[in-house]
């Protein structure tokens, strides 16, 4: 999977890059299309809710990819981003159903993250915060003592403990793709240089 220097499978980069363009290219679409045809925002969640469950979903291989030195990213930071978008599609979005009524190519994708990447951790937090008292009236996924298997576990709790996972993680997470940016805007400023 890694070329003979060491360096990832660049082919292969390419054609998983591609693809995710691709899928979000198909959400987005999607997307336009449900709003045109029904005229306002409301319930379009709805019309892109099972393709985005499943490539949000498939984003666990992005972990593997890490894993297996096919990306030469932390494991750790991949883990985490991955992990967030999984854990805010299926353990909140998927869950608690009167959040999704709440929200209304080159170095330029490597610029609009600036923006849109605290934009998105702030739409997570304020997805999951939403979700909060719905999960704290109902005892979603939580189970109390006593039962048969002398165990607790409390969904609220645990959805704070994520919230808060964000302090330290955020800040590690947005640097390194900074970091990440200036090496892919470095590299392609050389190769021009060179062209």
């Amino acid at each position: 999977m890694q070329a003979s220097s060491g360096e990832p499978d660049m082919k292969l980069l390419g054609f998983c890059d591609k693809e995710q363009h691709l899928v979000w290219l198909v959400i987005a679409v999607g997307l336009i299309r449900a709003g045109l045809a029904r005229g306002t925002y409301h319930g379009l969640y709805y019309s892109i809710e099972k393709p985005l469950k499943f490539f949000q979903t498939g984003a666990l291989l992005e972990i593997l990819h890490c894993a297996v030195g096919i990306v030469p990213s932390s494991v750790v930071l991949t883990g985490f981003q991955v992990m967030s978008r999984v854990f805010l599609t299926w353990a909140v979005t998927h869950s608690v159903k009167q959040v999704r009524g709440k929200r209304g190519v080159g170095s330029f994708e490597y610029t609009l993250f600036i923006v849109l990447y605290p934009m998105g951790v702030t739409g997570e937090l304020l997805t999951i915060y939403a979700a909060l008292p719905h999960v704290r009236r109902t005892g979603l996924y939580s189970v109390t003592l006593p039962n048969k298997y002398n165990i607790s576990f409390d969904y609220y709790t645990v959805l704070i403990l994520v919230m808060i996972s964000y302090i330290p993680l955020f800040p590690q997470l947005y640097f390194h793709m900074l970091r990440q940016r200036r090496k892919v805007l470095t590299t392609t400023e050389e190769s021009k240089k060179i062209e």
